[in-house]
């Protein structure tokens, strides 16, 4: 991204193509027009090693929880939303108690309710899959043994700008997260994660 922080639409882009938008930033190339009058340094060749590297955690940790989450049922008890949440009745009560920030009730302070069971799973289902496949169409290796991955999304350089936007959609997911965390309480909500237990309500106090 640094290095070229120009975006494009379509199979081919490059300085001479006009972008679809581009990033206020200086480049790490002399030769990419952004404005600015010096560049960054380099550091291209090792963090694009270090990119695939992390993706592929992600892959393995992300498969390793589905499985688990359809073993122990915990799509089905604990995101997946039941018939009844799914209603414009069901939606506008969850979104306005949001908005008067309304107290929950000891039972539902330690449940998802039906904007997080949706945002979650938006999040497993949608956001980390469309990550992985727009970023396995950017790599030429891959595309040239399954060109429909690419050619599906409408070309190489549509790749590249799904992927920025789907990973700033992951990256504001996750400070979200953290933040609220901290506000429900960082300690005890840590340990739950960790544990996969809620604490008891003597824990708690």
């Amino acid at each position: 991204m640094i290095s070229h922080p120009r975006f494009y639409w379509g199979e081919t882009g490059n300085d001479l193509t006009s972008p679809l938008f581009k990033l206020p930033i200086p480049a790490s190339r002399a030769l990419v027009p952004t404005g600015y009058g010096y560049v960054l340094p380099d550091q291209n060749g090792w963090s694009r090693y270090l990119h695939f590297q992390a993706a592929w955690v992600v892959v393995v940790t992300g498969l390793l929880y589905v499985i688990f989450s359809l073993f122990t049922g915990h799509l089905r008890k604990n995101l997946l939303p039941s018939k009844a949440d799914l209603s414009w009745r069901a939606f506008a009560t969850t979104i306005a108690g949001h908005l008067r920030f309304e107290r929950l009730s000891e039972a539902e302070d330690w449940s998802y309710n039906l904007l997080q069971r949706l945002t979650y799973m938006f999040v497993i289902f949608v956001l980390f899959p469309l990550v992985i496949w727009t970023g396995l169409a950017m790599s030429h290796a891959f595309v040239s043994a399954v060109p429909e991955t690419v050619t599906v999304l409408g070309g190489q350089q549509s790749a590249r700008t799904i992927h920025f936007f789907v990973s700033v959609s992951l990256l504001v997911f996750l400070l979200v997260h953290v933040v609220m965390v901290c506000l429900a309480g960082f300690r005890s909500r840590m340990r739950a994660m960790i544990t996969g237990r809620a604490p008891t309500p003597m824990e708690r106090t």
